[in-house]
């Protein structure tokens, strides 16, 4: 029973990492869908796991959703249910990574990875932090609009990015992420609660911005991501299906991001001082051109 941030490599065979550039290519995205990226804000259909492994973390997510389980101190956040209406759940936490094995090598996943390495740019890549989504089925709650970075300006400059990966199939009946392509271009807007009204975002945004909201749905079979711009702007609507959409989430950081508080970045993490640099037991740097 260990706290698992104090491992800054994989546990377990669950990720195999490439041993040679050969071996890396396999992973890289293209041309096309870094420029797809750069225009509109996101690229999905991004393949992440096999049914082995998308096995392995539903079996050790239900574990971790046990508020009794007895590493449950180690979360930085655990909401059993952090709707704000009574009738619907969303199941969210942070911290995961610390307490299952799985999970803490999904970070090193070679395929998620080199697709958030090259969408920073090829900069040096590094872990910020993670969450789990799960919207159980007929009462699943909703995610309201926001944009990422909002809730993150504890942190410069922004050079963030968001994974989102399905452990179920995720569609519109049961509460898929929705996307407004090319919102990251708007700027920092206000921060909304993040499980509230869904459209509160909207009353902070221009004419013309809400001219140009048209979400777009985002369907995912199990196993794949979606990867997208800190001010890009999304949310997901309410699971009323027979089926339950449950996801985890990665955020990293280029390496050289610093500290904007004198206040923990996150709970239970020891405070690094606003200006000095992000690094240390929990925030493990991930990758780096050299490493290839």
């Amino acid at each position: 029973m260990r706290d698992l941030s104090q491992i800054h490599q994989p546990i377990t065979d669950l990720f195999p990492w490439p041993q040679s550039p050969k071996e890396w290519e396999q992973y890289r995205l293209s041309q096309d869908q870094l420029e797809f990226f750069h225009e509109y804000g996101y690229l999905s259909g991004i393949k992440l796991l096999d049914e082995h492994q998308i096995e392995v973390l539903r079996t050790e997510l239900e574990k971790l959703q046990d508020p009794e389980h007895p590493l449950n101190h180690l979360f930085h956040e655990y909401h059993s249910n952090e709707s704000s209406d009574p009738n619907t759940v969303l199941f969210h936490s942070l911290g995961h990574w610390r307490i299952s094995e799985a999970f803490h090598d999904a970070i090193w996943n070679p395929a998620f990875v080199m697709a958030a390495h090259q969408l920073l740019g090829e900069r040096g890549l590094r872990f910020w932090h993670d969450q789990l989504f799960c919207k159980p089925a007929k009462h699943g709650g909703v995610v309201a609009w926001h944009q990422d970075y909002s809730y993150w300006t504890r942190t410069i400059k922004m050079q963030h990015l968001t994974c989102w990966c399905g452990l179920d199939d995720a569609d519109e009946e049961n509460g898929c992420l929705h996307y407004i392509p090319k919102s990251h271009t708007w700027g920092l807007l206000e921060k909304p609660a993040l499980a509230g009204e869904m459209d509160g975002l909207k009353a902070f945004m221009t004419e013309d911005q809400l001219k140009d909201f048209n979400p777009v749905a985002i369907p995912l079979n199990a196993g794949h991501a979606t990867f997208h711009h800190p001010l890009m702007v999304h949310g997901s609507y309410p699971n009323h299906s027979e089926r339950s959409r449950r996801a985890f989430v990665l955020n990293v950081f280029a390496d050289g991001t610093i500290s904007n508080t004198d206040e923990e970045l996150l709970k239970g993490v020891p405070v690094i001082p606003k200006g000095q640099k992000m690094k240390g037991q929990f925030f493990p740097l991930l990758f780096s051109s050299n490493l290839v």
